[in-house]
């Protein structure tokens, strides 16, 4: 899926460990890649809070897939959850896939995939995903069960754009949230009540969980990973998948889109969803003219001009453009 895709789909432990008998998990190594240490600094990560393993059986993990949705944003955190073994082989978590029905669902770059559980007939998970998807496919349905089984998850998180599925379900009224930066202005207009979170890897508010663009979802993954298992157990994971990001160590660490890019003539950006904007959709603020992508990105500019207002002050005072 490319990025115009993407955005229009946005507009529409080691005691933990003991109690399965493990101390590693899958093919982990005791030293290299697998020893990593937290960042330190003003933007050092705190220690997560850690999350309960039963002392038997795997952790039902639901991940929500509908029309188009972006294959790396539920891909990745499958990657990473059916990564995590315990040194004998047993699977510590037991993903699903979840939609409308159980026939194949067409989603990014053309994949179709098959749904191992409609939303009537999935078990009670504990941990949901929700990735970018077009819109229309954030049936009452899907929203009203990703709101039902929340009540006892201990994660439900969203990947990249998966945001704004998520917060239709109204869950992240007066929390926290980030989602994928070039879609930070339209977020931010259509749910005021939730405090978006610029330049976040990942935002955590209790048992709520989002990710920025794409492949954080990876690092979120790892995280929630990591407060199940531990540092450690986490950092084997990566390390099996031999993925080299540091970003699921420290939640700030998206700090290249905490500011709004330089808007100007010789390369003129939208405003709303940072692509290249067009000559002839302008709309002028503050005495500075402005180009959009679309006559849409305009419109919705032109109705939620306290957005872009709020942004250019938070840039200002953190010393930005």
């Amino acid at each position: 899926m490319n990025r115009r895709d993407l955005l229009k789909l946005a507009a529409g432990g080691a005691a933990l460990a003991g109690a399965w008998g493990c101390s590693t998990v899958g093919a982990a190594r005791s030293e290299g890649p697998a020893t990593r240490a937290a960042p330190s600094g003003p933007g050092a990560a705190s220690a997560p809070r850690p999350l309960p393993l039963p002392k038997t059986g795997p952790l039902p993990v639901a991940l929500v897939v509908g029309k188009d949705a972006d294959v790396l944003d539920f891909c990745g955190p499958l990657e990473v959850f059916a990564g995590a073994v315990t040194a004998e082989g047993t699977p510590l978590f037991a993903p699903y896939l979840v939609a409308a029905s159980l026939g194949p669902v067409a989603v990014g770059g053309g994949m179709r995939v098959l749904p191992d559980h409609t939303f009537e007939s999935a078990p009670q998970p504990k941990v949901i995903v929700i990735p970018a998807m077009d819109l229309e496919a954030a049936t009452p349905a899907m929203i009203g069960w990703i709101r039902t089984a929340s009540a006892a998850t201990d994660v439900t998180m969203s990947v990249c754009n998966g945001a704004f599925v998520l917060a239709r379900t109204g869950l992240l009224s007066g929390r926290s949230a980030t989602a994928h930066h070039a879609g930070f202005f339209r977020f931010a207009g259509e749910f005021p009540d939730v405090h978006l979170r610029r330049g976040a890897r990942f935002v955590e508010d209790g048992n709520l969980a989002s990710a920025g663009g794409i492949s954080s979802g990876i690092d979120l993954a790892l995280r929630v990973v990591e407060r199940y298992v531990g540092r450690e157990l986490a950092a084997s994971v990566a390390d099996g998948m031999e993925y080299q990001g540091q970003g699921w160590l420290d939640p700030d660490s998206n700090g290249a889109y905490a500011r709004l890019p330089a808007f100007t003539e010789e390369h003129p950006l939208c405003p709303v969803c940072l692509m290249d904007g067009d000559r002839a959709i302008t709309s002028t603020f503050r005495g500075k003219r402005y180009s959009f992508c679309a006559p849409s990105e305009k419109a919705f500019f032109d109705q939620h001009t306290e957005v872009f207002e709020r942004f250019l002050e938070e840039d200002q005072r953190a010393g930005g453009r």
